[in-house]
């Protein structure tokens, strides 16, 4: 859209569009209601607040640049080339409409429907948020001709909306620096930020977003920087997801139309892998929790694909039903539809409740596999022996799945004879350390406190179940036993990723493993496990890891443990003082080189341990990555390790 269009559209979009919901009050006496928490995730969310603004002006066709740029000061600045926040005087708050915006709670354009259609923001809080969560803030309008400014401290201006120059483009730039005496870190993590922009480009084709840290530079010295920028959208972003998997189809399989007035858009590969990798949004929101969304598609596929498979005559020899997982074994799939007023249900609000979706996604997937099938018969039968294949291994699974639960699971009794059990009974005080070969597990269980914590030690490393049938991943003895102890059911024949929650014998499962190369790979192997097979649990909290030191300092009788290079040098020049006596550093290759006192010391004891919570902040980003790092492509897997390595402690 040139920019005389702009002009003349922005005319209609004025401060009679903003309408003000809620006042701003509470929202730094609690901020974790309205941005999730004020640690790190809380503080990223602040920037998707405001780019939120820049991508809904790109929806309703009004934006088609949005720049991110992390200063040197851990402040962000957003610009975009929108129609401009309004300035005119506010009827009703008699005040500038971009006062109002800023500093009121839930006002804004996109509550008033004639303004935007669709709002990827409608599951945020504002952008008036963001300020009365940052120390400064300053918002910038281009608009009219002309530049208009206003400043802000903890959300309240310093001065009104000022004109400070005159202009000939349109947009929006906000600057602000998050208040650290509310979040307790304000560094801001560039991976983060980059993965949800390039996600962004993805759902919203023909966008182009980009990224600048201006803490780090490049080798030519020039501020980091990356651009994202999708033609293909979804149908680009299955590719990316799928970069690491054999493919089973050339093309990724794609629709993008609109049924009963919601858009909907869909892509899908099949590729060589046992793992189902299905990812859903709302208005660019990640639906974790899945959805009507997600069930209209489940059953579009399902339908259309048993209907073609039975009319091929290819079931004819198959002796049981096909299941609806058959049809989404190895299957890389993303689903996005915009919807006017969604709802959103589930734990952490992440599922989709309109009903009326449902239909509209299902008959589109419905038409969009009846005429890829039609059209590409040899991946239609690739695609077929695929779901035969998955449905002859799901009934080996079941058979291994019922031994796991003759051991057990189901009931929580014959408990693995290498557990370590707590006394304690109630789940919410529990917890279980899955601890890495005999001898560490031997140190841990004569160090713990058996009240309420308990041991499972493994032998070597467990299965990579990311190349691995299902029905092989019940019958590892490590797996099972894993199962066993926590109590949880491993899946019925209608869902057999479905885990009977309300059984679990633990609220903390802590991976403890060595602080070295090794340790580091049986930690991959076990998150992939959890994030596979037991993703509830990831995504209810219960995972952690558990971080050992990685040296004990000595000079004489006091001892010090340092967790990183930098502490071991500083403690050890602390240590050393004026004095030129020598300090002893022992680095700790294994659990196994401390005694029970030292491990419940640093590693076990809940006042003084640290263990790392394991989250998933994009799904997309985690699928890509563990298939990457547990899958047979060497080439990205090197370059991953080798950007990431100066992040890890690596023994070489």
């Amino acid at each position: 859209m040139s920019e005389e269009e702009k002009l003349e559209k922005s005319k209609d979009y004025s401060a009679s569009n903003i309408q003000v919901l809620e006042g701003l009050e509470a929202v730094r006496k609690r901020p974790a209601m309205y941005i999730g928490d004020v640690g790190v995730k809380g503080l990223h969310h602040l920037v998707y607040e405001v780019v939120d603004n820049s991508i809904d002006e790109a929806l309703a066709g009004y934006c088609d640049t949005i720049h991110v740029t992390i200063n040197e000061n851990n402040s962000i600045t957003v610009v975009d080339n929108g129609r401009g926040i309004p300035v005119e005087m506010h009827e009703k708050e008699k005040k500038s409409a971009l006062e109002v915006v800023m500093t009121v709670l839930h006002a804004g354009g996109k509550f008033d429907k004639d303004t935007y259609k669709v709002s990827g923001g409608l599951h945020g809080v504002g952008v008036s948020c963001v300020n009365a969560l940052s120390s400064q803030l300053i918002a910038e309008v281009h608009r009219n001709g002309k530049i208009y400014t206003q400043e802000y401290s903890i959300g309240k201006p310093k001065h009104d909306v000022k004109e400070i120059g005159e202009t000939d483009i349109t947009g929006t730039k906000v600057t602000f620096l998050p208040d650290d005496s509310i979040f307790e870190s304000t560094v801001y993590n560039y991976d983060t930020l980059s993965n949800r922009l390039r996600e962004l480009a993805f759902l919203n084709k023909g966008i182009k977003l980009t990224i600048t840290d201006k803490r780090k530079l490049d080798d030519d010295g020039n501020p980091i920087s990356e651009e994202f920028f999708s033609e293909g959208g979804l149908k680009e972003f299955v590719a990316f997801l799928d970069e690491s998997r054999e493919r089973l189809i050339e093309d990724a399989i794609y629709i993008e139309g609109e049924k009963d007035g919601i858009p909907v858009e869909v892509s899908m590969l099949y590729n060589s892998s046992y793992a189902e990798n299905i990812h859903s949004y709302v208005n660019n929101i990640n639906t974790h929790e899945g959805g009507t969304h997600l069930s209209g598609f489940r059953m579009g596929l399902t339908r259309t694909l048993k209907k073609y498979a039975e009319e091929s005559g290819m079931l004819s020899k198959l002796k049981f039903e096909i299941a609806g997982d058959d049809f989404r074994e190895g299957l890389t799939a993303v689903i996005s539809v915009k919807v006017a007023e969604p709802q959103f249900e589930g734990q952490t609000k992440t599922k989709l409740g309109n009903r009326e979706v449902t239909s509209p996604v299902s008959q589109a997937v419905s038409e969009m596999l009846e005429n890829y099938l039609e059209e590409h018969p040899k991946d239609a039968k690739t695609i077929v022996n695929k779901v035969i294949l998955a449905a002859q291994a799901r009934h080996a699974a079941r058979k291994a799945r019922e031994m796991v639960q003759r051991k057990g699971a189901l009931t929580g009794g014959g408990l693995p004879g290498k557990l370590a059990d707590c006394s304690s009974k109630d789940p919410a005080e529990c917890e279980i350390y899955l601890v890495e070969g005999d001898s560490a597990g031997g140190t841990a269980k004569q160090g713990r406190d058996r009240n309420f914590q308990a041991i499972m030690p493994l032998r070597g490393k467990i299965l990579n179940v990311e190349k691995a049938m299902q029905h092989k991943i019940f019958e590892n003895e490590e797996i099972k036993n894993i199962y066993t102890a926590l109590g949880v059911r491993v899946g019925t024949e209608e869902d057999s990723k479905a885990l009977n929650m309300e059984k679990l014998r633990y609220h903390k499962i802590i991976i403890m493993c060595d602080a070295d190369v090794d340790g580091s790979h049986i930690v991959t192997l076990i998150m992939t496990f959890f994030y596979r097979h037991m993703k509830e649990l990831i995504e209810n909290g219960y995972l952690y890891i558990a971080t050992p030191p990685l040296y004990l300092l000595k000079k004489g009788n006091k001892e010090v443990y340092a967790w990183t290079d930098d502490e071991r040098d500083r403690f050890a020049q602390e240590m050393k003082g004026d004095s030129n006596t020598k300090v002893g550093i022992q680095r700790y290759k294994g659990l196994g080189e401390m005694n029970a006192e030292q491990l419940w010391s640093t590693t076990m004891d809940p006042e003084f341990r640290t263990l790392r919570q394991v989250t998933i902040e994009s799904a997309a980003e985690a699928d890509r990555t563990f298939s990457m790092l547990m899958g047979d492509d060497v080439p990205p897997r090197r370059d991953f390790i080798e950007r990431n390595a100066k992040y890890a402690n690596i023994d070489v």
